[in-house]
């Protein structure tokens, strides 16, 4: 691929409290799909570069219709759960587990049905605007390997762990790892499978250790996995106290909280991803936050099995690192803008608090916890790079060329624009709370067009 330089109007969020807006910029991608300059018309060589890129015929121009945004990062999804997005949704998360979650995932034993949901799964995504994403696939060692060649197929940047579930005590008989050297071997055997495939060069997906929550392992595995982890320098995501039920069992169990019990494991680190983490004591926030570990922001999801809502704002002005999460198929929507409003909606319903027969001034938190659409576009973007340690998210030299280009104008959009009262931030808010799937044009990973 040669270097190509796109005159576009973007938007990005390197940071949650503020939006930049690129006007007229000159973005120059190398052959590598890394982003070589970034330049708007205060610049002094901008005039001169963009004459001479017109006149040679390498400057492509976006239409004036068209805003670029950094491609989403979806930092949890269940992939092999995506046959289920939208169902069994009405049951509490244990039983959600076992009845239909644990049976849907033993049946990627057959590498013909895993091929064609992991198919359609990866090429959705991609048609939604997610550049990256964060995987949990199954105990299969070939279904999981086959997720990995998919991604790579499709040019989807990705991160993919199997599944480690070896608690005889809480995983089915049909569908756990046999031990927890089994489930150990298992991660070490895909984290050799990923960084050894040959369509791998330029580390498009990285393998991930996955405990899948402290519930379905055992302590030895736990310890093993850590230790793993330690060695290979891999990231690692698991769930942390989602729901009172999960919540409660480590505390039965281990007597400490999920973050305390990863971290006496070895798998709370720069690297690490927790789902969830609605039931945060003080002290596991300050954990997190001392060990550099990252949240996936779950909104949608959270609403339906956790009972409760992980206070965003208050963890953003601590400095955690926090990304957002589709949690297919807890949540029902494999899109990101719909997890961004829901992340927007939940914030303020946190603040203002929702009993009715309280007054308004009782019945609110009395703490600020709202969020507008600069951090939900943040955590979509900017704030899930940072959380995976990637060189995403944000229109910089150095970042990878990872975007999404939303036409405004799209005939089966869902948004609309009036020249009048839309300028600026104004904009990309009507794209957070308004775009759909229809109004995504264009999808590049590493500058090369996707979807």
């Amino acid at each position: 691929m040669r270097n190509k330089t796109l005159l576009a109007n973007a938007f990005h969020a390197p940071t949650p409290w503020s939006v930049e807006c690129l006007t007229d910029a000159l973005i120059t991608v190398d052959a590598d799909g890394d982003i070589a300059d970034v330049i708007g018309p205060e610049h002094s060589s901008y005039a001169e570069k963009r004459a001479a890129l017109s006149a040679s015929g390498d400057l492509e121009v976006l239409p004036r219709s068209s805003y670029l945004l950094p491609g989403f990062v979806d930092c949890h999804v269940h992939a092999p759960q995506y046959p289920q997005l939208g169902n069994a949704l009405d049951v509490p998360l244990e039983v959600w587990l076992q009845k239909y979650t644990f049976p849907l995932e033993a049946r990627y034993a057959d590498t013909a049905f895993a091929r064609r949901a992991y198919s359609l799964l990866v090429q959705d995504m991609l048609a939604n605007g997610i550049t990256t994403a964060l995987y949990f696939a199954t105990i299969h060692q070939e279904a999981t390997r086959l997720l990995v060649d998919i991604c790579l197929e499709k040019g989807q940047r990705a991160l993919v762990g199997k599944v480690a579930m070896d608690n005889a005590e809480s995983c089915p008989d049909y569908y756990r790892d046999g031990s927890a050297a089994e489930a150990v071997e298992g991660t070490r055997a895909l984290i050799d499978y990923v960084r050894s495939h040959p369509a791998n060069r330029d580390n498009l997906v990285h393998p991930v250790v996955t405990p899948r929550f402290i519930p379905s392992c055992t302590d030895a595995a736990l310890e093993e996995l850590g230790a793993l982890a330690k060695q290979c320098g891999c990231h690692v995501q698991t769930h942390c106290s989602e729901s009172d039920w999960e919540h409660g069992y480590v505390l039965e169990r281990h007597g400490m909280t999920d973050a305390e019990s990863l971290d006496r494991f070895g798998l709370l680190g720069r690297r690490t991803m927790l789902a969830h983490s609605n039931l945060l004591t003080a002290s596991d926030m300050e954990l997190i936050h001392t060990r550099q570990a990252a949240v996936a922001h779950c909104p949608l999801s959270n609403g339906y099995f956790a009972g409760a809502v992980f206070p965003l704002r208050a963890a953003l002005e601590k400095g955690l690192n926090v990304g957002l999460g589709t949690d297919i198929s807890g949540g029902p929507s494999a899109s990101m803008l719909e997890n961004a409003r829901a992340a927007i909606l939940v914030s303020r319903m946190l603040e203002t608090g929702v009993d009715p027969e309280k007054a308004a001034d009782e019945r609110a938190s009395g703490k600020p916890a709202r969020i507008d659409f600069r951090q939900a576009f943040h955590i979509a973007t900017a704030g899930g790079a940072k959380a995976l340690d990637l060189p995403v998210g944000r229109f910089e030299p150095g970042c990878k060329f990872d975007a999404i280009v939303i036409d405004t104008d799209a005939e089966k959009g869902t948004m609309r624009l009036f020249d009048e009262f839309d300028s600026g931030e104004a904009i990309l808010q009507k794209i957070i709370f308004t775009a759909s799937r229809a109004n995504i044009a264009d999808v590049y990973v590493s500058g090369r067009k996707v979807a």
